[in-house]
């Protein structure tokens, strides 16, 4: 994400809040919804929906991920609404997880979203719903923040379009449901990640979720695996789902299997690797470079062999919360309308956004979905030392990791889920520039820059999330010992 001077006049002027924002009430502590036993049986189907605008060579549609104001000059292949429901036939309902091919959504049209799928819940009697992105560097911007700037990028139309593709997948999904067992598993993918941010810590573990119908049916996987979907790069300015539409079709094509995918913890920065990146881009050939990376990481995918057979049992807890806006662009972006974004103001005149965390227990598999891009070492340790880090402060101002605070250091981190506030990073090598803070890169002392700063609502976020977390955990328990 990026912006650019065009907003300094403004941003410098509108550094105390968005204008008028609502107060912010107290948020109600979430309800963990812990079944007493197991249920009968999964039950689990798949839906998937294109979403591509009928005029897009003719209408401006900024590509999303990059700089601003690039629009797209043509379709290599379409973004996807990936939809599965999944019910551990406990009485209380299914489980409704929606992946989308794009960027990142902020709240507002999450809402939109799950809005439009009221009447489905109601007549499904769904339990829960799920939205991630895939953080897809190559579709169409569902932000606002990649159009011509001080304009937004964000077209209503496209959004629309968006929706009702993720509708038609859900109710696909309902539809497709059948009986059958759901297995979980995983493999190390030593050789296809990188992390371009110092401390190099990042999850090399691709995940699996396989449903395997009674029937011996097509199966159905959920896969969650660490990198930024933008393996094509910003030179590129044709549409596509980038490398997961490519890992979909590898599995699809090997095993018949129909697969959701969702990012973990990606902040700080995790890329997929790309062999001789430079020529590739200096040759065109990033798309056939796309290709062989989705390609590989199905293979990984389909290599997983040990597994555990999952009891049917869900649990979940959702927890709204505030974070606190110190990104003035932010404040200038929901003032000028490039970014839609409802903005609270606490006791103390700071200004605040509303987000939530979802907590899953999935036949015990422990599960996190977040509102942001982690930096990694906030779920698994490995902290910058006092002499390592950018502040010259220990990692004692640091949260707690999060797989610390669960108990369970193969917590499930899925990133992007119901709401996007970029990048999240440890307090101790939070750096802003000292002439143009979160406007401009600031450079540390060992010359490394700080980039994501610019894209994150400001250092207090990872202690929030921690502290959110942790009472998440205790509500979690609380909630067990009653049993």
């Amino acid at each position: 994400m990026k912006f650019t001077d065009k907003l300094l006049n403004t941003a410098l002027g509108t550094v105390n809040g968005f204008g008028k924002a609502a107060p912010a009430a107290e948020l109600p502590d979430g309800t963990f919804d812990h079944p007493d036993r197991d249920g009968s049986g999964y039950t689990a189907g798949f839906g998937m929906a294109p979403f591509l605008p009928e005029d897009i060579e003719k209408k401006k549609y900024y590509i999303a991920g990059y700089g601003e104001n690039n629009p797209a000059r043509g379709v290599i292949d379409p973004q996807y609404a990936v939809a599965v429901w999944l019910d551990d036939g406990t009485g209380r309902g299914g489980n409704l997880f929606l992946t989308l091919d794009v960027v990142g959504l902020l709240s507002k049209d999450v809402d939109a979203l799950k809005d439009a799928l009221k009447d489905f819940r109601e007549l499904t009697g769904c339990r829960g719903v799920t939205v991630t992105s895939t953080h897809n560097h190559a579709g169409i911007d569902t932000m606002g923040l990649w159009g011509p700037l001080p304009l937004t990028g964000r077209n209503p139309k496209f959004i629309r379009l968006m929706i009702d593709a993720a509708v038609s997948a859900s109710v696909a999904a309902y539809q497709d449901r059948r009986p059958g067992k759901l297995f979980f598993g995983s493999v190390r993918v030593p050789d296809m990640q990188e992390d371009i941010r110092t401390p190099e810590v990042y999850s090399d573990r691709l995940s699996r979720f396989r449903f395997v119908p009674a029937d011996g049916s097509r199966e159905i996987w959920m896969l969650n695996f660490a990198s930024h979907s933008e393996s094509l790069q910003g030179c590129n300015h044709l549409v596509s789902a980038d490398f997961p539409g490519y890992l979909r079709e590898k599995i699809r094509n090997e095993t018949g299997a129909q697969t959701l995918y969702a990012v973990g913890a990606i902040g700080g920065m995790i890329s997929m690797k790309i062999d001789e990146e430079n020529l590739l881009r200096k040759e065109h050939r990033l798309l056939e470079s796309t290709r062989n990376i989705g390609a590989r990481l199905g293979e990984y995918a389909i290599s997983i062999r040990e597994e555990t057979e999952l009891a049917p049992r869900i649990s979940r807890i959702t927890q709204p919360f505030y974070v606190k806006a110190e990104n003035p662009l932010l404040t200038v972006a929901g003032q000028v309308g490039i970014i839609k974004v409802d903005r609270y103001r606490s006791d103390d005149a700071n200004t605040l956004i509303k987000t939530q965390m979802t907590y899953m227990e999935i036949g015990g598999v422990k599960t996190l979905f977040l509102p942001c891009e982690l930096f990694p070492e906030l779920a698994y340790g490995g902290y910058l030392s006092a002499e390592e880090s950018a502040t010259g402060k220990g990692s004692e101002v640091n949260p707690a990791p999060l797989t610390e605070l669960a108990g369970d250091e193969n917590l499930l981190i899925c990133g992007l889920a119901d709401d996007e506030l970029g990048y999240v990073l440890p307090p101790n090598d939070f750096l802003l520039s000292p002439d143009k803070p979160y406007l401009d890169r600031g450079i540390d002392k060992f010359g490394r820059r700080h980039y994501e700063e610019t894209n994150s609502t400001g250092p207090e976020t990872a202690q929030t999330i921690a502290d959110t977390f942790a009472k998440v955990m205790g509500i979690v328990r609380e909630t067990k010992g009653k049993f």
